[in-house]
């Protein structure tokens, strides 16, 4: 009997010690760096489990220090905090610790995108570099527009043009372009929303979708922040007046994959719906995605008595009260003629 306690004895010590040794090459596992000698992206997928991912990189031999008779896996029964992991793609450079990837990728801490939709931009182009960006889902390549307007989950009917907010916007690697839009267009709604809320004297305009096609010629018309309450005041007398808009911008868009990037006076006679010499008004939708700060221009125009303006060849307009002044300020900035 006595020999049988001190053999229980000795197999008890053994275990502790084998534990003890497990607990320390567990923990050296921990601090050392993986095993690699260059950046790699981890692709977690949905459904993962930290198990799978443990057995996987011990597989690969990244984790160098840990013993091959310690199944990694073990590792979860002393932190099981790290059990739950979540889904995305996640970096992993030289240098990272066991842990440290155990810890990024149980908080999400994944590879994000910086996404920018530009003022200005088209829709069209917006939408190309987005299903051609490589990490992002193109979800949304080959739907006609009905289906992506069903898809985004907007109005039957809905405008696409000119319903995505331009800013920089982040998300995680490997989303998909639908989520992408779906985001720019709240941000849409929601810049467009307090842009009418803060307009002053601008009855010209019925409704936010108005100032929003507004909003679109303004941001096409001039890149200078100072010059954007004086074109819409332009616009909003010219409205008033009930003037034709007569800008070049609506006339390009409406010409399509026809304008080669020279005006003529051909094409302002042109008829087309957002010919904004032929037709009184404002055209039937936005022509680009306008900034916030157009937003706001549409909505709160200058006061002033110009109803003519012509680019002075710096970036930048003069205005003119006056057909005779406006025919005068183009032969000299337009036509070089003194």
């Amino acid at each position: 009997m006595r020999r049988f306690a001190q053999v229980l004895l000795c197999s008890l010590c053994a275990a502790v010690l084998i534990a003890v040794l497990c607990l320390w090459k567990m923990a050296d596992a921990l601090r050392l760096p993986l095993n690699i000698s260059e950046p790699q992206r981890l692709i977690i997928a949905q459904g993962s489990t930290s198990t799978q991912l443990l057995r996987d990189w011990q597989a690969k031999g990244w984790l160098h220090a840990w013993p091959s008779w310690v199944p990694a896996e073990h590792l979860l029964r002393i932190f099981p905090h790290w059990s739950d992991v979540q889904a995305g793609t996640f970096a992993l450079y030289p240098g990272d610790t066991l842990g440290d990837v155990l810890e990024r990728s149980r908080s999400g801490d994944g590879l994000q995108l910086a996404l920018r939709a530009v003022e200005g931009e088209r829709f069209a182009d917006l939408r190309a570099r987005l299903e051609a960006h490589a990490d992002l889902r193109p979800d949304t390549r080959g739907l006609a527009e009905p289906e992506l307007i069903q898809l985004l989950g907007l109005e039957e009917g809905a405008t696409l043009e000119g319903a995505f907010l331009p800013e920089t916007y982040h998300f995680p690697v490997g989303s998909r372009v639908s989520s992408v839009l779906q985001r720019m267009h709240a941000a849409m709604q929601t810049a467009l929303v307090e842009a009418w809320a803060q307009r002053q004297q601008a009855e010209a305009l019925g409704s936010p979708f108005e100032l929003l096609i507004l909003a679109s010629i303004i941001e096409k018309e001039t890149g200078l922040a100072a010059e954007r309450a004086d074109i819409s005041g332009v616009f909003h007398r010219r409205l008033h007046k009930g003037m034709r808009l007569q800008t070049d911008p609506t006339v390009i868009y409406g010409l399509g994959a026809d304008f080669d990037g020279d005006l003529r006076r051909a094409d302002l006679r042109r008829d087309t719906p957002w010919n904004t010499y032929t037709r009184h008004g404002l055209p039937p939708t936005p022509i680009c995605l306008p900034g916030r700060e157009s937003l706001l221009a549409a909505g709160r125009p200058a006061d002033g008595s110009s109803l003519y303006f012509v680019a002075n060849g710096e970036g930048g307009h003069v205005f003119s009260d006056t057909l005779q002044e406006h025919v005068a300020a183009v032969r000299r900035y337009q036509l070089g003629q003194r």
